[in-house]
């Protein structure tokens, strides 16, 4: 039986490695990553920032040797993906659009049939580029604009 080329670190080419794990394996990880991006930088609630969908979730990391984790996403048994941070000095270095791609490799072989973001309005380009369309109407989420986004992975 071949290795899962979801199980460990996937090299991207780049300076980053990008894992899919479990919180319990990688929450101190996860949290610092979540934490500056979404508490500290974008003032979103700590109360609304952690919740029980964690432990289900799986997750992808993004590390670096030098700089420990970069960047986090989420994927939730009904295929939301959500949680999508990269600290601020690795933007724009393909770090999301790598632990995008994981997530949706990982949905593909579950047979998750459609994935759905709830995309910040300002980072619906992003989710665009990977093929999520908007759906309905824009709204509020931990104060901050958003609209959900789909893609279709298989028909159901």
């Amino acid at each position: 039986m071949s290795p899962n080329p979801h199980d460990g670190p996937v090299s991207t080419g780049t300076t980053f490695t990008v894992r899919i794990c479990t919180w319990s394996e990688a929450a101190e990880a996860l949290r610092r990553v979540r934490y500056d991006v979404f508490v500290v930088e974008q003032g979103v609630p700590e109360v609304l920032e952690w919740d029980a969908s964690d432990a289900s979730a799986v997750h992808a990391l993004a590390e670096t040797a030098s700089d420990g984790p970069i960047g986090c996403a989420r994927l939730l048994d009904d295929g939301h993906i959500g949680r999508v941070a990269v600290v601020r000095d690795w933007r724009k270095r393909g770090v999301g659009r790598a632990l995008m791609r994981r997530l949706i490799g990982v949905a593909r072989e579950r047979g998750d049939p459609v994935l759905i973001v709830n995309a910040q309005v300002d980072a619906m380009p992003f989710y665009a580029r990977d093929g999520f369309a908007a759906t309905g109407a824009q709204f509020k989420e931990a104060g901050i604009d958003h609209r959900v986004m789909t893609r279709r992975l298989r028909e159901l």
